[in-house]
């Protein structure tokens, strides 16, 4: 992996919820609405090689590929080293997947609501209820949801709900 700075990556906070499954319908008719199909995988740290995740993503605009580090600050606060990586680098570091994971699949819904961008996820093994993030400018600020949302919980500061979590698990929680 090319070398990097963790320390002078970009802030990423973030809000997360668990909600009812949601009305797609409903979703598309929100403002700025796009969807977005990903598969996600974790790779496994090992010797000089740090992890972090990679994402194949299928648009409207085509097909990309995607390196994601993260390090966790606090439960919303996180910083993100991401950049684009070539079909071949993404198939090189698939052969990297941490064992006893899967690759999470989902849909992702964004769309605007007040000021704010949301990003629904609708995870292939669920089919009651869904995630929706919001990414904002501190921990404090306030999240409004959007009408077509039903909300079940706050999840944030609950780690079972973390995409690396997920694939560790299978998607199963377990309270």
């Amino acid at each position: 992996m090319d070398g990097f700075d963790i320390n002078k990556a970009p802030l990423e906070i973030e809000r997360k919820f668990l909600i009812e499954y949601p009305d797609i319908e409903e979703l598309r008719a929100m403002p700025d609405y796009r969807r977005a199909h990903i598969e996600q995988s974790y790779l496994e740290a090992d010797g000089d090689f740090i992890g972090g995740r990679i994402r194949r993503i299928t648009d409207d605009s085509g097909i990309r590929y995607v390196y994601t580090y993260k390090q966790r600050l606090s439960d919303m606060t996180r910083r993100e080293y991401e950049r684009e990586i070539s079909k071949d680098e993404y198939e090189r570091l698939l052969k990297r997947k941490a064992v006893d994971t899967i690759t999470i699949v989902k849909d992702r819904h964004s769309f605007g609501y007040m000021g704010l961008v949301y990003e629904l996820d609708v995870y292939g093994f669920w089919d009651k209820t869904a995630t929706l993030e919001a990414e904002v400018d501190s921990e404090d600020t306030p999240i409004p949801m959007p009408p077509c949302v039903r909300l079940i919980k706050e999840v944030t500061h609950d780690r079972r709900y973390n995409n690396s979590m997920l694939a560790r698990s299978g998607g199963i929680i377990t309270d």
